[in-house]
């Protein structure tokens, strides 16, 4: 085979459309929505367990299982307990669904959940029983908002934003109000 320039000119396109279907196929796809549907098993205030895969709450972050809080007349309650019991209780034995498109360094998968037409998250965050989690999502802004104008859940108290429990952070008797 002669080497001219047309020639030397298909062998570049060829070598490039090659190394394009190589990296398409070894490149994980675009994330693709995934939705889960079931009655659900409540962890605690952000996780529930669908047909056996757990899901993260994605966009809040609720009080941790053994985390305490102070309500309004400064006695203190388990915050996380309470938290985990409204989702409980919201959900009841209904089916949910939930839609996402990734999974956390854990493992779990990352979703908006829905009780019928109830965005799950918004409503835990617009009750006060769990925060907007800002590192990863600003989407449920406005409803922490709304709950700590109307001093709803958390926000009727004093508590450590759950981030910073888990960095070990803890309420004192002479903690101002750290959720404020």
């Amino acid at each position: 085979m002669k080497n001219t320039p047309d020639s030397k000119c298909n062998a570049g396109l060829l070598c490039q459309s090659l190394c394009l279907t190589l990296l398409l196929l070894l490149c994980p796809a675009s994330a693709e929505a995934e939705t889960l549907t079931g009655k659900p098993y409540v962890t605690d205030g952000d996780t529930v367990k669908v047909s056996g895969e757990r899901i993260r709450l994605e966009g809040i972050d609720a009080p941790e299982r053994n985390q305490r809080c102070k309500d309004a007349s400064g006695k203190s309650y388990d915050c996380g307990i309470v938290s985990t019991a409204a989702l409980r209780n919201k959900i009841g034995r209904n089916s949910i669904t939930c839609e996402g498109t990734k999974r956390d360094r854990y493992g779990r998968f990352l979703g908006i959940c829905y009780l019928n037409e109830i965005d799950l998250n918004g409503w835990m965050v617009q009750n006060g029983y769990a925060l907007a989690y800002r590192r990863y999502s600003r989407r449920y802004v406005s409803a922490e908002q709304e709950a700590q104008e109307n001093s709803r859940g958390l926000w009727a108290g004093e508590f450590v934003v759950p981030w910073n429990w888990r960095k070990g952070e803890r309420l004192t008797n002479s903690s101002p109000h750290p959720g404020k």
